[in-house]
C-alpha cells in the first residue's frame, strides 16, 4: 500500500484509519476545487478512493493528479452505486462521504476526526454546507442559505445534536456497519435522490449513533436553478421521502420536515388555493395574502439570518423562493400519496436490513456491479421472498 500517497498532499504511506469516498460524473471546475479543498486540509494523512463513474470530460485523470485512487465505471451507475464501490474498495476504519461539488474547510476533517476519538459509541456524522455558496446566483445563494440555516438550528450540545438520517455531502461513517447494513440502496435509487437520507433510518432503527455537528462545514460550489431546485425539491427528494416515510412509518419532525415547516407547508396550499379561487372571487385575495403573512412570521428567525448575511432586500426577495420551495413540498405530499394509493405495492415495502455489501476475493473493486450487495449474498440467492424482491 505504500504506493499510494497519504492524501492529495501527502507523499508516502498512510495509516490513520480514514478514507475519503468521492463518486464523480463529470465534475468539471467544481470538482478541481474539491481535490484542491481536500489537499488545503489541516489534515492530510488519510486515503483518498474517487469513484469516475463514466465521465467524458477527464474528472478521473485530474483525481490522478492529486494524487487519489481512481475507480472507472464506463457507463454511470448512479452515485448510490459509486459511493458502495468506493466503500468496499477504501482501506481505513472510518469513512468521509464527499460530494463532488462540495470544498471542505481547513478544518472539517480535523473537526470530525475529534468528535469520533472522544466517542467511541459514534457511527456517523454529518455537517452541513457553509454561509459562503460559491456561486452568486440569486437561487443559488437562497437554497445554499437555506440548508444551512436549518442544519443550524436546533438544540446543540457541544456544537452536536442528535441525528436519524445522514447526509453524504459532508458525512463520515464507521465502514464496518456501512458495510454490514449494505450501504446504499442503488436498486431504488438510481440517480442522486434520498439514498443518504434511507441509509440513516436503517443505522438508527439499529440503534447506532448518528449525530450532526453545526461546526463541521463545506462549501457548495453547485450553482442552482429555479428549474432545477424545483425538480430537486419535488420528484427527487420530497417524493421519495414522502414515501419512504410511508413505508418504514417514521414521522419525521426534524430539519427540513419540522413542525414549523409542515405547518408552512400547508399554509402556503391554502394560500395557493385562495389565489385560484380569487379569480371567481376577489374576496378571496385575501388568503395568499394572510397565508404568506403567516408563513414570513414563522420563519422570522430565518429571514434575520439572510438580512445578516445578504443584506434586507435580499432578505425580502427571499420570501418568493420560500413558497416556491413550500409549494414545491405540498405538491410532493400530493404526489407521494398518489403513488402510495394507486400503487399499493409500496405500502408493503418496508424498510428491511439490507444484505451486508461484499466484495469477493480478488475481485478488482471497478468490476463490481451496482447491485453486487444483494445478488453476491448466498441468502439473497437462497431466499425467494429476497429473489421476488430484487425482480421489482
Amino acid at each position: 500500500m505504500d504506493e499510494y500517497p497519504a492524501g492529495p498532499a501527502s507523499p508516502g504511506p498512510w495509516s490513520l484509519p480514514l478514507s475519503v469516498v468521492i463518486p464523480v460524473h463529470n465534475g468539471g471546475r467544481d470538482f478541481e476545487r474539491c481535490l484542491q479543498g481536500l489537499r488545503d486540509s489541516s489534515r492530510t494523512d488519510f486515503e483518498c478512493v474517487v469513484v469516475d463513474d463514466g465521465s467524458t470530460d477527464g474528472s478521473g485523470a485530474l483525481a490522478e493528479q492529486f494524487g487519489a485512487r481512481v475507480i472507472r465505471h464506463d457507463t454511470p451507475k448512479g452515485p448510490a452505486a459509486a459511493r458502495n464501490v468506493g466503500a468496499l474498495a477504501a482501506s481505513n476504519s472510518l469513512i468521509f462521504f464527499l460530494d463532488a461539488d462540495v470544498a471542505i474547510h481547513e478544518q472539517t476533517i480535523a473537526l470530525a476526526l475529534r468528535r469520533f476519538e472522544a466517542d467511541g459509541d459514534l457511527v456517523g456524522l454529518f455537517g452541513s454546507y457553509d454561509d459562503r455558496p460559491a456561486s452568486r446566483g440569486w437561487i443559488s445563494q437562497f437554497r445554499n442559505l437555506l440548508h444551512h440555516y436549518v442544519h443550524q438550528t436546533g438544540v446543540f450540545v457541544d456544537d452536536v445534536r442528535p441525528a436519524r438520517t445522514f447526509w453524504t455531502g459532508c458525512g463520515f461513517i464507521n465502514r464496518d456497519i456501512f458495510i454490514n447494513l449494505g450501504g446504499f440502496d442503488p436498486l431504488r435509487y438510481r440517480r442522486p435522490a434520498i439514498e443518504d437520507i434511507e441509509l440513516g433510518y436503517r443505522i438508527s432503527r439499529a440503534g447506532h449513533k448518528l449525530v450532526l455537528a453545526r461546526d463541521v462545514q463545506a462549501t457548495h460550489l453547485k450553482r442552482w436553478t429555479l428549474f432545477e431546485m424545483i425538480r430537486t425539491d419535488v420528484f427527487r427528494r420530497g417524493v421519495p421521502w414522502m414515501l419512504l416515510m410511508k413505508r418504514s412509518q417514521v414521522a419525521e419532525n426534524d430539519l427540513n420536515v419540522s413542525r414549523s415547516q409542515q405547518a408552512c407547508v400547508a399554509i402556503t396550499g391554502l394560500g395557493g388555493l385562495g389565489l385560484v379561487a380569487s379569480a371567481w372571487w376577489p374576496a378571496m385575495v385575501l388568503v395568499p395574502i394572510v397565508s404568506t403573512s403567516a408563513v414570513v412570521a414563522l420563519n422570522l428567525g430565518f429571514y434575520r439570518f439572510l438580512a445578516r448575511a445578504r443584506g434586507t432586500l435580499f432578505s425580502a426577495t427571499s420570501v418568493f423562493s420560500h413558497l416556491i420551495y413550500y409549494g414545491c413540498c405540498g405538491a410532493s405530499v400530493v404526489i407521494a400519496l398518489m403513488i402510495w394509493h394507486l400503487a399499493p405495492r409500496h405500502r408493503f415495502e418496508e424498510l428491511e436490513p439490507m444484505p451486508g455489501l461484499r466484495l469477493d476475493p480478488g475481485a478488482n473493486p471497478a468490476s463490481v456491479p451496482s447491485s453486487a450487495h444483494r445478488r453476491d449474498l448466498d441468502q439473497t440467492r437462497s431466499s425467494p421472498k429476497s429473489r421476488r424482491s430484487s425482480k421489482r
